[in-house]
């Protein structure tokens, strides 16, 4: 057992830094290699990122037993220095993503980028993703607020790399567009930066949440109000949420998988932090439960109204961000722990998703529904790893998908008010829409009829349709099958584990609304 390890805590502390520094050492090494060897490129590459789940695990445990770690960079003390700070809440979504971008990363070799699909070489494409994974645990790990800026540039850097693989139109086109959204999040993010270090004379969201206690509520008003537009533009949130849809299906399967399942999951986190160290029980909560209703409706009826996987998966990507804002608007520790637990589940099922689309689009050429058919009789695997994370998504029970929405429902109805009411029901109808567009995805492409099958039935013509006929199939190597196989699987593992977890999710939420903890551990006797 980890536990049992004799493993100082300074030895922990130190190891903070692991998930960020290893990612970029192994970047600039495959960098260096080049498009050499690719065999230590792909082992390289599984080893590093199997390595930083192996730490994060660790991190995840002695966060949870013994409080949180802190590491500070340069020797320098916080709020002097930049820290990294492992709490429950940043060491659980480290674990979940390391493992998430490890299937992604298997995923990516398997698929053979560099030998079957030119567009995006070994020798650009690991070490692009590598600096984003890098980036993804450096914001989840910051204690400081330049330094989270810091996290979300450098995995920017390399979702510009992983967007625009190929050069093609399309791909172009939404990376521009991915582009201009980032750097206008970017600009904005710096505004907010000098705004709360002229009104506090510091940066450290530790000395942060002490300090806006003395601030005039004008002041703070503005700076949350900044911040929040910065991390909604990230997060996807409705009205800044129209980028994505156009965005994210462009690039190749693996960035996909991991862009949806990760990178809006950041700009979540940093509310979460946000809203429960800086500001709780603030009164932009109410904002936000009128935006979680907003971006779950608009999400979803975009997801009914799309006949192409990939952008039907987008929009309930964006739809069900609802689900976890509407969790820390209500700031109670029930809400913020069935928003925890929603992170984490949807992180998984979401990748899984979009990998599965990944296997479609390799095996048949193409994601759109009109042009599918018959795939459960020609690929009954690849069925089945759709069916089960879309009926995880849409929240049938017991999956993790309904547990999280139900731990949702509960905390919105026990804070009680018109609005967390019409909140829970805008929920449920969520919920029920998401189950409306999965299920008419399935029938479509999985269980109606081939085209040729359906020919001399009842069939709408090409002119009708504005489609061609169906793209014949190829055969789907059996290795791609194995990662997606691995999430599918880890998505079904939170349904049976959902006790501990669930558990876990209310301590970090209770850790979180506390404070106390956080800001013991980053300042000691120097607050």
């Amino acid at each position: 057992m980890i536990l049992a390890l004799p493993v100082s805590r300074a030895v922990l502390e130190g190891l903070a830094c692991v998930p960020v520094l290893l990612p970029l050492l192994a970047a600039g090494v495959k960098l260096a290699i080049g498009g050499r060897l690719r065999r230590l490129q792909s082992l390289l590459s599984i080893g590093t990122m199997s390595l930083t789940l192996a730490v994060s695990v660790l991190l995840l445990v002695a966060a949870d037993s013994g409080g949180p770690l802190v590491t500070e960079l340069g020797g320098w003390p916080a709020p002097v220095g930049i820290c990294l700070v492992a709490d429950r809440l940043s060491t659980l979504v480290l674990v979940v993503s390391s493992a998430v971008t490890l299937c992604v990363m298997v995923y990516s070799i398997a698929n053979a980028y560099d030998e079957q699909e030119h567009d995006a070489p070994m020798a650009i494409f690991h070490p692009a993703f590598l600096v984003m994974v890098a980036g993804v645990a450096d914001a989840f790990l910051s204690g400081d607020l330049f330094n989270l800026f810091v996290g979300f540039e450098l995995l920017l850097s390399g979702s510009y790399v992983l967007l625009t693989f190929g050069g093609t139109e399309a791909r172009i086109r939404a990376g521009a567009t991915y582009t201009l959204m980032a750097l206008a999040s970017s600009m904005l993010f710096l505004i907010a930066l000098a705004i709360t270090y002229a009104a506090t004379g510091t940066l450290s969201l530790a000395q942060l949440a002490t300090r806006f206690a003395t601030l005039p509520e004008q002041v703070k008003l503005l700076v949350e109000l900044t911040l929040l537009l910065v991390f909604a533009i990230k997060a996807a949130l409705f009205p800044m949420s129209a980028w994505l849809p156009d965005s994210y299906p462009t690039a190749p399967a693996p960035a996909t998988a991991v862009f949806a399942g990760l990178l809006t999951k950041v700009g979540v986190y940093a509310i979460i932090r946000l809203e429960a160290l800086l500001f709780p029980g603030g009164p932009v909560a109410t904002l936000l439960m009128w935006v979680a209703l907003a971006t779950m409706l608009t999400g979803v009826l975009g997801a009914v109204a799309q006949t192409d996987i990939k952008r039907m998966l987008s929009f309930t990507l964006v739809s069900h961000i609802g689900y976890m804002v509407f969790g820390v608007a209500l700031s109670t520790v029930a809400g913020m722990a069935g928003a925890i637990f929603y992170v984490v589940h949807h992180i998984t099922v979401q990748t899984s998703l979009f990998l599965v689309t990944g296997l479609i689009e390799r095996r048949t050429g193409t994601t759109s529904v009109n042009r599918l058919g018959g795939l459960m009789k020609a690929a009954p695997l690849i069925a089945v790893l759709f069916f089960v994370p879309a009926m995880n998504l849409s929240g049938i029970p017991p999956m993790s998908g309904f547990l999280g929405k139900l731990m949702l429902v509960q905390a919105g109805l026990a804070r009680g008010g018109p609005l967390p009411v019409a909140l829970v029901a805008a929920g449920l109808v969520t919920s029920l829409l998401t189950l409306y567009a999965v299920a008419k995805t399935w029938a479509k492409a999985f269980w109606r009829e081939t085209r040729e099958e359906r020919e001399g039935t009842v069939v709408e013509s090409e002119e009708d349709t504005g489609e061609e006929p169906t793209v014949t199939t190829t055969t789907l190597p059996a290795a791609l099958a194995g990662p997606v196989a691995a999430l599918v699987a880890l998505g079904l593992a939170y349904t049976v584990l959902a006790g501990p977890l669930s558990a876990l999710t209310w301590r970090t939420a209770g850790e979180l609304m506390e404070r106390e903890p956080y800001v013991s551990a980053v300042l000691g006797d120097r607050r």
